[in-house]
């Protein structure tokens, strides 16, 4: 094989060792919805730890609705800010079929733009059509794309302007939350879990 013949083939190793520094936007609804297709609860410290890969991390963004009456969610959202996360969130509005929604698509985009320059590689953990334009926009300015996303949820238009295309599915035991058994159970427990 001549040198024109291996020009543009890299391995996923050196695809991974040239992103430089990275910026991950992480759409929460999307996520959520995913990882309950996958049947999984994710791990976010996994999640950062595999997204990232080694790789110098500028910012991990967490873009989700809240309801502030939900003291779990806001215990969930602290522990994120608390351990690497910037949570970008909007209130949940009512819609009239009764259902809530906060769409942060905008902060999204808005966000990726003015931090060109900043970063290297975008990650997106979203498979919303809606944010095809903006990928697209930051590609032009000379930051490569990673998406990844369940693909029965991503849009066709969005991996097609993206440099990288992940589906949860093929990761979802690097990020799954594993469930481990209290190993200081007590005797009473024991007997009552018939063992």
């Amino acid at each position: 094989m001549s040198a024109m013949d291996t020009m543009g083939l890299f391995t996923p190793q050196q695809v991974l060792e040239n992103r430089g520094r990275l910026a991950i936007f992480i759409d929460g609804s999307n996520l959520f919805y995913a990882a309950l297709q996958l049947s999984i609860e994710i791990d976010y410290t996994k999640l950062l730890c595999y997204l990232t890969a080694g790789s110098r991390l500028l910012r991990a963004f967490f873009y989700t609705g809240v309801d502030p009456t939900n003291e779990k969610q806001q215990g969930f959202l602290l522990w994120m800010r608390r351990n690497g996360y910037r949570v970008v969130y909007k209130e949940l509005v009512q819609l009239p079929d009764g259902s809530k929604k906060a769409n942060l698509d905008v902060e999204i985009a808005v966000d990726m733009l003015a931090l060109v320059g900043s970063y290297d590689t975008a990650i997106l953990v979203s498979g919303d059509g809606d944010l095809a334009y903006a990928v697209d926009a930051v590609s032009y300015r000379g930051v490569r794309v990673e998406v990844v996303s369940l693909r029965s949820m991503t849009s066709d238009n969005l991996i097609n302007v993206s440099d990288r295309y992940i589906d949860l599915d093929s990761i979802r035991d690097e990020i799954r939350k594993s469930h481990r058994p209290n190993a200081y159970r007590t005797l009473p427990d024991l007997a009552s879990a018939g063992e």
